[in-house]
């Protein structure tokens, strides 16, 4: 009985250790990152963009987000706002359709911010130089064009951005943002500092004109970045993550949407592992080592499940044998180590870590949606924003 205890033990702490390593790893290689100076946008070459906003029932935050992009400091031949309104009111399409916008109005019988996408190029006539996606809720600075054109002018044919909470209104948003710094960390910056590509978050998103257009159609699940991130390394094309180039994000604020943000998600990442795993012998063959990389962090397991795992673990360990429950207990300061290192310096404050009274019922409510999983569910699940 002992016996299969420490092999169950063993393997348990194994499968757990290798995503701590990861997260460690990445960790550790993002004190190494140097911030590179700012752009000069001075004589710079100065790149059309098409700007789409999938706007599913999003009529709360929708004009703010359009009526402040408009403002950019930009010559305004050069860009164009189209906004794909889905399920939206009338009042609310009326106030849009008076700004100097394109307005796809359509109401379908099962929506997707990638049918939304689709629809918006299958209707766009004018040819651009580069197509930016943002969420309905997104806010961006006025020079957010100016100084993506300058990347853009490097060569690069796909950006991320850095998206960034704009409201820390409780625990909940508070916890939601200082996760996507750690993500940014560890998935983006880290991942450029040793030349690997930045993951894609869904919106701040930017892409060469023509390889967005002929590629959107092949979009069919409601992680769309996750798709696009995957035909992305297929053909070696390098994603840049620009840390100083900012996109402003509605954090969730209530634990329903963060269980059903966190539920699309995990479907999300098993339905992507299981459609990259087949390409993994091509990638090796090739010496696709970003291809690969992606691969492995699908089959990474969340932080927030190994945060309550590894203490369960280490605690049931320490009752049935002490000694079994020292590599345990390592784990888990390894982890704490590595994501406190990934937390930005401005958010390591009582003031984030104040609102960790919230993460046990959120961290349930992750363990929840693991019997929830359903590797063939592409259904959309709306977070609702602006409540």
């Amino acid at each position: 009985m002992w016996t299969a205890i420490h092999i169950i033990d063993i393997v348990l702490w194994g499968i757990m250790a290798l995503s701590v390593v990861y997260v460690a790893f990445f960790a550790l290689v993002s004190v190494f990152h140097r911030k590179k100076k700012e752009y000069s946008t001075y004589q710079l070459k100065q790149s059309s963009f098409l700007i789409l906003y999938p706007a599913y029932k999003e009529d709360a935050v929708i004009q703010h987000s359009v009526r402040q992009f408009l403002e950019q400091n930009y010559p305004k031949d050069l860009f164009q706002v189209a906004v794909i309104s889905d399920h939206m009111k009338d009042d609310t399409n009326l106030q849009l359709s008076q700004l100097p916008i394109t307005l796809h109005t359509l109401t379908f019988d099962k929506s997707s911010k990638a049918r939304a996408l689709q629809y918006a190029m299958q209707h766009t006539e004018k040819s651009y130089d580069y197509v930016v996606i943002l969420d309905a809720d997104n806010v961006v600075l006025p020079d957010f064009l100016e100084q993506l054109n300058a990347s853009c002018q490097k060569g690069y044919q796909a950006i991320q951005c850095h998206r960034c909470a704009k409201n820390s209104d409780n625990n909940i948003a508070v916890l939601d943002g200082a996760s996507e710094e750690i993500n940014n960390t560890i998935f983006r910056k880290a991942h450029n500092t040793v030349g690997l590509s930045s993951a894609l978050i869904g919106s701040g998103m930017c892409f060469a004109f023509e390889w967005f257009k002929h590629h959107v159609d092949l979009l069919n699940s409601a992680v769309e970045d996750r798709e696009l991130e995957s035909h992305l390394l297929q053909e070696k094309v390098y994603i840049k993550f620009e840390e100083n180039i900012h996109v402003f994000d509605e954090k969730v604020s209530n634990r329903d949407n963060f269980e059903r943000q966190r539920l699309r998600w995990l479907n999300g990442q098993l339905q992507t592992l299981l459609i990259m795993l087949p390409n993994i012998p091509h990638a090796i063959a090739s010496g696709n080592i970003n291809y690969i990389d992606k691969t492995i962090q699908q089959a990474l397991i969340p932080r927030s499940i190994l945060l309550v795992l590894i203490p369960i673990f280490s605690l049931i360990m320490l009752l049935l044998a002490p000694v079994w429950s020292i590599k345990w207990w390592t784990l888990f300061l390894v982890l704490c180590i590595s994501l406190y290192i990934a937390i930005p310096a401005r958010m390591r404050n009582s003031t984030v870590f104040g609102k960790l009274t919230s993460f046990p019922r959120l961290a349930l409510k992750m363990l929840k949606n693991l019997f929830r999983l359903n590797r063939n569910n592409k259904d959309f699940l709306h977070t609702t924003h602006g409540e």
